[in-house]
């Protein structure tokens, strides 16, 4: 296959867990392309059968993740002439998750993560009650604030080789989001939460690599959020032992 100015190689990962191959297109190339364009594009001019997610198409739901030449992306905000080697790309699914099929995986085991860490809400109020006020001035709630924007697109965990290296291991989005809900004021869980993420593959485990941070598309720090869950158990184990 020549390629030109005008043409890109675009190799594709195919098939289901069971079988996996690469396939390589040849996608024409346009000016402000996005990697998702060239997705859309081999799915609806040369092989109706490719399999894969998106839906906002503007970087605020995340469903459209991949790896891109290595590297996890946002593939709608990832434009190719910023990526593209030589006029390539190489495009497959998220690492550390199951495929389901050709560039779509089975997020089942990530979000299941988060439910083992107890990172979601402990309501400690009901309908009826006053509202809990939330000023961003104070530590713990500008703690919290750091961590919100995450949209669960799974990149932190496609980044994370403690994930590929151990499968138990929560992962830097669940952990991140447990340590929002502890520092949140509203929240009634912080012993569960505690518990949880100090457990079989919890945040001890996290090596301190930084590639969630490095490749968390809104700037966020998970490992700044797992350094302060490490504190927070260790602190919670010696209250323990102080008062046994």
């Amino acid at each position: 296959m020549t390629i030109t100015p005008d043409k890109l190689r675009v190799t594709v990962q195919r098939g289901t867990a069971a079988a996996l191959w690469r396939e390589t297109f040849d996608v024409p190339a346009y000016e402000n392309q996005t990697v998702l364009d060239v997705v859309t594009w081999i799915q609806q001019m040369a092989d109706p059968t490719l399999s894969y997610r998106f839906a906002c198409r503007v970087g605020m739901c995340g469903s459209c993740a991949m790896m891109v030449n290595g590297v996890p992306r946002w593939t709608c905000r990832t434009h190719v002439k910023k990526v593209a080697t030589d006029g390539e790309l190489d495009i497959a699914p998220l690492r550390n998750m199951p495929v389901i099929k050709d560039l779509a995986t089975d997020m089942d085991p990530f979000f299941d993560k988060w439910v083992a860490a107890e990172a979601r809400l402990h309501p400690s109020a009901g309908r009826d009650d006053a509202f809990d006020p939330v000023t961003s001035q104070e530590p713990a709630r500008a703690e919290a604030d750091l961590g919100i924007e995450c949209i669960n697109c799974g990149i932190c965990y496609a980044a994370c080789d403690t994930v590929a290296g151990n499968p138990d291991y929560l992962g830097p989005a669940a952990l991140q989001r447990a340590w929002t809900l502890l520092n949140d004021s509203r929240d009634a869980g912080r012993d569960g939460i505690l518990a949880a993420v100090s457990g079989k593959g919890g945040c001890h485990n996290c090596h301190s690599m930084g590639s969630c941070a490095q490749y968390c598309p809104n700037d966020l720090n998970p490992m700044r959020a797992i350094a302060g869950l490490k504190r927070e158990t260790v602190r919670a184990a010696w209250g323990r032992k102080r008062d046994a």
